[in-house]
């Protein structure tokens, strides 16, 4: 009979430099999101005017997604602002990682999610494109890597370094039943 291998344990950064490190910066990725919704939601004046809140029959998705005017998929984003369907995905997916991040709950779906929409929006934007289909610059200030791709990888680390157990209801989460039983709700 052969050894067996002891079982691998991954450490997580609780307690440490970079578990502190890694809960500020959830914490400052659920405040990006969760300003984002509430500046949608109320319109703020900043991203959004009140004339335009979502309370006031705004459609958060139809200004960004409406304007776009480069890229191979700039029709079918054109297509879906100011659909419902896609106002209410996009402020339940805001306000859904803004309170996972917040609270340090459920950072595997709030990473997978946040990636989703941050790549989404990252095709509508099409940085790969120099000019819009006027002639004009994109803006566009590097062709691949963006703030989008940033916010997805720090979205991810988040999740794997179980950020939500420093300063967070992590290791609380972790613990209940469904979540031991369902370890992607994690």
């Amino acid at each position: 009979m052969g050894r067996q291998a002891a079982p691998v344990t991954v450490s997580r950064p609780v307690g440490t430099v970079a578990g502190r490190v890694s809960a500020v910066t959830r914490i400052t990725m659920g405040l990006v999101f969760g300003w984002a919704f509430i500046d949608k939601l109320f319109g703020l004046g900043y991203a959004t005017g009140a004339e335009k809140a979502w309370l006031n029959g705004g459609s958060p998705t139809k200004g960004f997604l409406g304007n776009l005017d480069h890229g191979p998929f700039a029709d079918t984003f054109r297509g879906w602002a100011g659909a419902w369907w896609a106002d209410s995905l996009f402020m339940l997916g805001l306000a859904g990682i803004a309170v996972a991040l917040l609270f340090g709950v459920g950072l595997r779906i709030a990473a997978v999610s946040g990636t989703v929409m941050m790549l989404l929006m990252w095709v509508a934007e099409w940085p790969l494109d120099r000019f819009t289909d006027a002639g004009e610059p994109t803006m566009s200030t590097n062709p691949i890597l963006d703030y989008h791709v940033l916010y997805a990888l720090v979205l991810v680390w988040l999740a794997v370094v179980a950020a939500g157990q420093t300063w967070g209801l992590g290791k609380r989460w972790a613990a209940l039943p469904v979540v031991r039983d369902n370890r992607w709700l994690r």
